[in-house]
């Protein structure tokens, strides 16, 4: 089991990970899905121990990454973004070069090279140079360096970026089988995958539960099913009818108390208009819709029922996201403004006045100046006389 918890991370005082917190369980594939920025390659740098967190900690099999680095570190699988491989190693070269500095003991090493290869498919290119390899195997290298040492925590960021379409669902299937690790297997001592990805095809079709992250704090954690269904307020019908809008309005109009209408034919060929109606969730009208437009005799040319999809969610949740941080940064500059206001003020203590006895003795002070000026210049005036 890994625990993430109260993790920060600062730069400045700009927070990179906002006091992030959750709990990933043995068996599973977690998709971690975030805009750029949002703060996903830290939080997984910090939990492989690449770089320090200014506070909180992740625990792995109840080992701190913090207190004890080494052993957590060895319950890690990792295939970062760009794969760390060597081109001028043959693949089997590579993957024992890995097992030695992974530190798998000299009589294990053969074996579980063998099992990295034959798991990612790579018997064939064993004794291949990966400079010779495209860039699909290349990625199947890198998991199955991933793969050695037998981790309980295999983190994959962006595993099929860059790949064909034969490619990216052959790498998902290995993937899913890498969790799986054979179905005599107890759950409990199944692999846990955190999976990056910006492809929400992706995370959908291979991800049990997926967390969404934005400006540094998780936003979500839960199942695609269950997050479709708690943002799945409304069932959406477009219609697309060859009749006038104020026919369609007309036919539809027993609809009104129930759904709201919104006609968008401007971009509709001629003699075809378009209406959205938005129902209550579970409504269940596409039939008597259907029968409605039937008996008027009006030609349906579409009859579409939109679903909130996972991208439709992930937009949602972001946007409001970036709501309430820009609300936090308003709030966070007035405060700073404040600060410096008050830090710039100097309040400095008035002298009490002078007492009228001392501003009498500056006047009479200065007439004695103004006296002894003007003998000097007499003087002065005088001896340019005689001269």
């Amino acid at each position: 089991m890994i625990e993430v918890k109260n993790l920060v991370k600062r730069y400045g005082l700009i927070p990179a990970v906002d006091n992030i917190s959750f709990t990933l369980h043995p068996g599973k594939i977690y998709g971690f899905l975030g805009p750029n920025g949002a703060g996903k390659s830290t939080t997984m740098n910090i939990m492989t121990g690449y770089i320090a967190a200014t506070s909180g900690d992740v625990r792995i099999n109840e080992y701190s990454i913090v207190e004890d680095p080494e052993e957590a570190k060895s319950f890690i699988g990792y295939l970062p973004e760009i794969p760390p491989v060597y081109p001028d190693m043959t693949v089997e070269e590579y993957l024992r070069f890995v097992a030695e500095l992974k530190g798998v003991k000299r009589s294990e090493r053969k074996d579980q090279v063998a099992s990295a290869i034959r798991r990612t498919r790579l018997e064939d290119y064993r004794r291949r140079l990966i400079r010779n390899l495209s860039k699909g195997y290349r990625q199947r290298v890198g998991l199955a360096q991933a793969l050695l040492g037998h981790p309980q925590f295999i983190i994959l960021d962006e595993p099929t970026v860059g790949l064909d379409p034969n490619q990216i669902l052959e790498i998902r299937k290995l993937i899913r089988e890498i969790a799986i690790s054979g179905e005599d297997v107890p759950e409990e001592e199944r692999p846990i995958v955190l999976l990056s990805s910006h492809i929400m095809q992706e995370v959908s079709a291979v991800c049990d539960e997926i967390l969404i992250i934005a400006h540094g704090r998780l936003i979500v954690m839960d199942t695609p099913d269950k997050l479709i269904s708690r943002y799945h307020v409304n069932d959406v019908y477009e219609i697309e009818a060859r009749c006038s809008e104020e026919r369609l309005n007309e036919v539809l109009a027993p609809f009104k108390e129930m759904a709201e209408f919104d006609f968008d034919s401007n971009d509709m060929p001629d003699g075809i208009s378009k209406l959205v109606l938005t129902f209550p969730k579970d409504s269940d009208v596409a039939e008597l819709l259907f029968k409605t437009l039937a008996k008027e005799g009006i030609p349906v040319r579409q009859f579409k029922r939109n679903v909130p999809t996972l991208e439709d969610i992930f937009l949602q949740l972001v946007a409001k996201a970036d709501e309430e941080f820009a609300a936090r940064e308003e709030e966070r500059m007035k405060e700073e403004s404040l600060r410096n206001a008050a830090n710039s003020f100097d309040v400095t203590p008035m002298e009490d006045e002078p007492e009228q006895a001392d501003d009498d003795e500056t006047e009479a002070e200065d007439d004695e100046a103004d006296e002894t000026v003007e003998e000097a210049a007499e003087e002065t005036k005088e001896g340019g006389d005689e001269s």
